[in-house]
C-alpha cells in the first residue's frame, strides 16, 4: 500500500519529529472532504482490504489488529504508508497536555473527541477530520452517540456562526449494523468507520455492503430493511456493563502510537 501513487509515507518516530513541510490546513480539510458520505474501514491484512474496497469503503484504517482484538490482547501499531493518520487514544493514557501541532505537517490528522470542546480543541491544532470517540471493538454504538457537550461559550458561538464543525465528522466505536451506520449518518455525521463489528461478523463481505449501502441510503426506510436482512451471525459483543475499560472516556495523547488509513 506504501507504494501507490500519491501516498505520504510516515515510518516510526522520526517521521513525525523531523518532518517540517507544512501543508495549507485549506487542502487538508479539503483531502478530508472527499470521505464525506462514506465508509471508512479498519482492516488487517490484504484480503480484508480487498474485502472493503469490493463493499465500496471510501478508504481503509490498517490496524495491527482491529479493536476487539487490541482491546483483548494489546499491542503497538506499525507504520506503514499513509494519505492520514489518526492520532490514538486507544491504546495510550489519557494526557491533555501533550498534543501534536499537526500544523506542522504535511499529512492531514484525524483525532478523536467526546465532546464540542475537545472537537474544537483538536481543531485548533491542526486535525482535519474528527470522529466521535465511541467504545471501539464492543459491537456497542451507544458510546458514540451519549458524550455531553461540554465545551466554553465562546467555542459553542464559533460553532453556531458556521453551522457545524469547520472539518469532516465521522462516527467511529460500536457500529456493528447497517442500522447502526444510517443513524450515525440521521444525526448528522458524514461517515462512519467500521471495524470490529464487520470482520467478527459471519460474513464480512455481505455485512460491508450493506453498511456501504446503509450510509448511501441512510433516509430510504425500505432500502434500509432490505440491506439488513440475511447478514449472518453478528459480532459478539462485549457487555459495557461488565468492568471493562472504557477507551471512549479517555482524553487523547498522539505520541508514538498511531492507526492510519488509505483512500482506496
Amino acid at each position: 500500500m506504501a507504494e501507490s501513487t500519491g501516498v505520504v509515507a510516515v515510518y516510526g518516530e522520526g517521521s513525525m519529529t523531523e518532518t517540517k513541510q507544512q501543508s495549507p490546513f485549506s487542502v487538508k480539510v479539503g483531502l478530508a472532504q472527499m470521505l464525506r458520505g462514506g465508509v471508512i474501514m479498519d482492516v488487517v491484512n490484504a484480503e480484508q482490504a480487498r474485502i472493503a474496497e469490493e463493499a465500496g469503503a471510501c478508504a481503509v484504517m490498517a490496524l495491527e489488529r482491529v479493536p476487539a482484538d487490541i482491546r483483548a490482547q494489546g499491542g503497538i501499531l506499525e507504520s506503514i504508508g499513509v494519505d492520514y493518520v489518526d492520532e490514538s487514544e486507544v491504546l495510550t493514557l489519557a494526557d491533555e497536555d501533550n498534543h501534536i501541532n499537526k500544523h506542522n505537517f504535511k499529512i492531514p490528522f484525524v483525532c478523536g473527541c467526546r465532546n464540542l470542546g475537545e472537537a474544537l480543541r483538536r481543531i485548533r491544532e491542526g486535525a482535519a477530520m474528527i470522529r466521535t470517540k465511541g467504545e471501539a471493538g464492543t459491537g456497542n454504538v451507544v458510546e458514540a452517540v451519549k458524550h455531553k457537550i461540554a465545551a466554553p461559550y465562546e467555542l459553542v458561538m464559533q460553532t453556531k456562526q458556521l453551522g457545524r464543525l469547520p472539518v469532516v465528522q465521522f462516527a467511529a466505536g460500536g457500529v456493528a449494523t447497517p442500522a447502526d451506520a444510517a443513524l450515525m449518518m440521521q444525526l448528522g455525521c458524514d461517515g462512519v468507520f467500521v471495524g470490529s463489528g464487520l470482520f467478527k461478523s459471519g460474513d464480512p463481505a455481505k455485512r460491508a455492503k450493506a453498511i456501504v449501502q446503509a450510509v448511501t441510503n441512510y433516509r430510504d426506510a425500505a432500502v434500509l430493511a432490505e440491506v439488513s436482512c440475511g447478514l449472518g451471525e453478528a459480532m459478539v459483543g462485549i457487555n459495557l456493563d461488565d468492568k471493562v475499560e472504557r477507551f471512549a472516556n479517555r482524553s487523547s495523547k498522539p505520541i508514538r502510537e498511531f492507526k492510519c488509513f488509505i483512500s482506496v
